[in-house]
């Protein structure tokens, strides 16, 4: 039977403040726990609510139901307090830093007034982490686990200092899945070596703990001297310190989900690697809600990069070529389709477990639109229609001796799309990140301002030369934006068309009537970019009645701006391909 710290403490549980409450007791077993390894903290100094607290966590090899004593380094709250005294060679040839001769989590050390930290060699090297700093003047040690990955496994202040108090509260914690694991695989107990001070209420019940007496001090009548009390009355009332050593978690492993206990929709009984496996490649497709994609999406330690195969849009989440989804096929707005087999393929488990947090039951795909189009599609044929527009802008440009290729003016090389899809333009991955139906306003907006940077790509100045050859003042365009530039030349192109004038009629020494007019044509590409820079209620106000007046039904914003963002994609997609048809039809007459 476990030794129950809270029992035995000489204040009973409901009198103790919470920090010392949770410093004597064990860590549970949820692996979603983060445990505090280390810690140098001051709170309040001199104030009512001063707490201090400096605590270390012990590897205490073995397995027993007995506390241990008080360690000397409780105090201190770090493994050393400063360098080695000696100067002489092979001095600290037997120098093995230590917590009262037992490991520790964190290697804490303390020189004259200055503290640092780092998780332990041991500790890092037996799980296979790897450190990464963050932050600037407070900088942080964080340790992943990259071979899964897992971020954040264990993460603390680099360092501190005190000089009449303390320059930075230091927090060491640490995943209690991996904490448990290295503990299990050491058979070991993590003990928290800890000194606690803090003002507590003078009360009856803590008058009787210290015997009518103005100062006490207490340790265990029996047994063990695992902490030792002191309190004693002061100018704020009474002040507690503890000094103590309680095992805060045993060699026991958190529970894991497995894969092979894993009942999926439509399934009888669980789907094990075995039997998935077995099934034939085409068979029991599984249905993922995309928001699966977004884990993956919103980190540059994976890949989800879309590419198309077989006339399918496909985007199967990687993992620095350690391991990958195969076959996660688009299908329609928001579903990820993908065979059962190819699912269980070899990946690690917690990536098939997150897998099915998406999963969709069979019966409620019967109310999906299964060829509803989704972002991925969208976003292909806004860079089609941008190709197009481009291809049209440069052969345009060709007739009055302006060289420029469609790559110089969208950004895009259409044969490296050909051959290796997006791989190279990680802007359209970001455009094409899963867009919800419940997406937020910010979200929408964010993605509006997405669209314009791909569509503003297109150089104003070649622009400006077009409209300068086509009779243009100067100085009239000198000051216009992008879109006010295209609408221009979108009005002489349709001026041109509807007479029938061939390209040769493009450039012109008499300035054009009506120019500089709005165009209806072009009001999606408007709103789009009021959206994006829509960042004040009353702007945001006005763009939904843009929305409105353009024929969005915007009571489907109750639900979410998701049907916005298929709104305002379709109208800036159908201005391109406008734009881009009109250069096409004047172009073919020579």
């Amino acid at each position: 039977m476990k030794f129950d710290y809270l029992a035995a403490f000489p204040i009973s549980e409901e009198h103790l403040p919470p920090k010392l409450r949770e410093l004597l007791t064990p860590v549970g077993l949820s692996a979603n726990i983060r445990v505090e390894v280390a810690a140098m903290q001051e709170n309040d100094q001199y104030g009512p609510n001063a707490e201090h607290l400096h605590l270390q966590m012990a590897v205490v090899s073995g397995i027993t139901n007995q506390p241990l004593e008080t360690m000397r380094e409780a105090g201190d709250g770090v493994v050393e307090c400063s360098v080695p005294v000696d100067d002489a060679i092979g001095c600290i040839s037997n120098f093995i830093p230590s917590l009262s001769s037992h490991d520790y989590i964190v290697a804490a050390w303390r020189g004259s007034s200055f503290y640092s930290y780092s998780l332990s060699e041991k500790v890092w090297m037996a799980l296979g982490l790897s450190p990464r700093c963050v932050g600037n003047d407070e900088q942080r040690l964080v340790y992943d686990d990259l071979g899964l990955p897992e971020f954040d496994v264990a993460d603390g202040e680099i360092s501190t200092s005190y000089h009449g108090s303390l320059k930075r509260n230091v927090c060491w914690r640490m995943s209690n899945e991996y904490l448990r694991r290295y503990l299990w695989l050491r058979g070991a107990r993590g003990v928290r070596v800890f000194f606690y001070q803090v003002h507590i209420q003078d009360t009856v019940h803590i008058r009787e703990v210290m015997k009518g007496k103005p100062h006490i001090n207490l340790k265990p009548i029996k047994g063990v001297e695992w902490f030792e009390l002191d309190i004693r009355e002061d100018k704020q009332g009474l002040l507690l310190q503890l000094w103590a050593s309680v095992e805060a978690v045993y060699p026991e492993l958190c529970p894991e989900q497995n894969t092979e206990t894993l009942v999926w929709p439509g399934e009888q009984i669980p789907m094990t690697h075995d039997r998935a496996d077995s099934i034939i490649q085409s068979h029991n497709p599984v249905y993922l809600d995309d928001k699966f994609l977004e884990k993956y999406e919103q980190s540059i330690f994976y890949d989800t990069t879309p590419y198309q195969a077989w006339g399918q849009w496909n985007c199967d989440p990687s993992y620095g070529g350690q391991w990958y989804f195969t076959e996660c096929q688009r299908v329609g707005r928001n579903l990820i389709k993908v065979p059962m087999r190819e699912l269980y393929k070899a990946k690690p488990d917690r990536e098939i477990i997150h897998a099915y947090e998406y999963v969709i039951a069979p019966e409620n795909l019967e109310h999906i639109d299964l060829a509803e189009e989704h972002i991925v599609n969208k976003v292909q044929r806004l860079l089609e229609a941008l190709l197009n527009l481009g291809d049209g802008l440069s052969q345009l440009g060709d007739t009055i001796g302006l060289a420029q290729t469609t790559e110089e003016l969208t950004g895009f090389n259409r044969k490296e799309i050909e051959d290796n899809g997006w791989l190279k333009y990680p802007s359209l991955s970001r455009l094409a990140q899963v867009a919800p139906i419940d997406m937020t306003q910010q979200m929408f907006l964010a993605r509006c301002k997405n669209i314009h940077e791909l569509i503003q790509k297109i150089p104003n100045g070649y622009l400006k030369s077009l409209l300068i050859n086509a009779g243009c003042p100067r100085s009239k365009i000198g000051s216009l934006g992008s879109l006010k530039l295209i609408q221009a030349l979108l009005n002489r192109l349709e001026y041109l068309n509807g007479q029938l004038e061939s390209v040769h009629d493009f450039p012109s020494q008499v300035e054009p009537e009506d120019w500089g007019d709005s165009n209806v044509n072009l009001a999606p590409l408007f709103l789009n970019n009021d959206l994006r820079i829509a960042d004040a209620h009353d702007a945001i106000e006005k763009c939904i009645l843009t929305l409105q007046k353009l024929g969005f039904d915007t009571a489907n914003l109750s639900s979410g701006y998701g049907k916005a963002l298929d709104f305002v994609m379709d109208g800036a997609i159908d201005s391109l391909d406008y734009i881009a048809n009109q250069l096409k039809e004047l172009l073919v007459r020579v």
